[in-house]
């Protein structure tokens, strides 16, 4: 098996790289994106210029480039498009082209997220923000076609992401935490993201439908993580709680309940509970 990561440098794509260098059946990792240690150097505003020839031999494109930043897609809407819509879809299109099968990184973003509404892969949807826009654009171009998965992702926590780091970055500073509130997601642990992944490059026919929500079984606010950090930590991590200005959930939800049908269905992932995920995640992190 012969695979190609485009974002190779990005978060989610570290920890990914990591686990499937490690797996036989894998032959060979093709490293996509625009950093120093990339195999191949693409820039999504200008896909076009893509030496398409190096997906040739490759089975799976994971696609996991995107400008994530909510603010950052409504401030720069065209930019981001281009990025985003234009640039993905193209590299995308080309791909599919070549017979690679491909598994595209969404967002619970692409739902409406009206209050006590749990959305599932069947549940409609319509954006509110222009990064859910960008993200179902892509999903509605390439739906129908079976060689292309979406994953839908909620919020990935690991001791890595932004706001994990942050906790922590104020723990062994001893520094009083500021936590947004209310701020809830789905979360799915980074482990869980990875596993998910690894599924579907061994069983990706046998999956029927076109998009997996990749979500966690619980709703979970910043401030929850925040306590399981100190249940980790007897108690080490000072915060307090603010309400958030209005401007700040104009890109961002305050809640978003995204489920997945299919995860256990599929038997896609064992059912644990939030505290077991992100104690498997903080073990061991050295918080002094």
């Amino acid at each position: 098996m012969k695979l190609a990561v485009v974002g190779s440098s990005g978060y989610i794509a570290d920890f990914l790289l990591k686990q499937l260098e490690q797996k036989k059946e894998i032959k060979k990792i093709l490293k996509i994106g625009r950093s120093e240690t990339a195999d191949a150097y693409l820039d999504l505003q200008e896909a076009e210029k893509f030496d398409y020839s190096l997906l040739n031999e490759i089975n799976f494109v994971i696609f996991t480039a995107a400008v994530s930043g909510p603010d950052q897609c409504a401030e720069e809407y065209h930019k981001c498009w281009e990025i985003n819509v234009v640039g993905t879809s193209h590299f995308i299109r080309k791909a599919l082209d070549k017979g690679c099968r491909v598994l595209f990184f969404s967002s619970d973003a692409v739902y409406e997220s009206i209050s006590g509404s749990i959305y599932n892969e069947k549940s409609d949807t319509k954006p509110t923000t222009p990064y859910g826009e960008m993200k179902k654009a892509v999903e509605n171009e390439f739906k129908y076609h079976p060689l292309c998965k979406v994953l839908r992702l909620s919020y990935v926590v690991s001791a890595k992401d932004k706001f994990t780091s942050y906790c922590m970055s104020c723990m062994k500073r001893n520094v009083t935490a500021e936590i947004f509130h209310p701020f809830y997601r789905n979360c799915i642990s980074i482990k869980d993201v990875i596993d998910i992944i690894t599924w579907f490059l061994f069983h990706f026919d046998e999956y029927h439908p076109y998009v997996l929500n990749v979500a966690g079984r619980e709703l979970i606010s910043r401030v929850r993580i925040a306590d399981e950090i100190n249940q980790l930590y007897n108690g080490k991590l000072k915060y307090i709680i603010t309400i958030p200005d209005n401007k700040f959930f104009i890109n961002r939800p305050r809640i978003t309940q995204m489920e997945s049908l299919y995860l256990q269905e599929y038997h896609i992932l064992d059912s644990e509970s939030f505290t077991e995920k992100i104690q498997k995640e903080l073990k061991g992190i050295n918080h002094e």
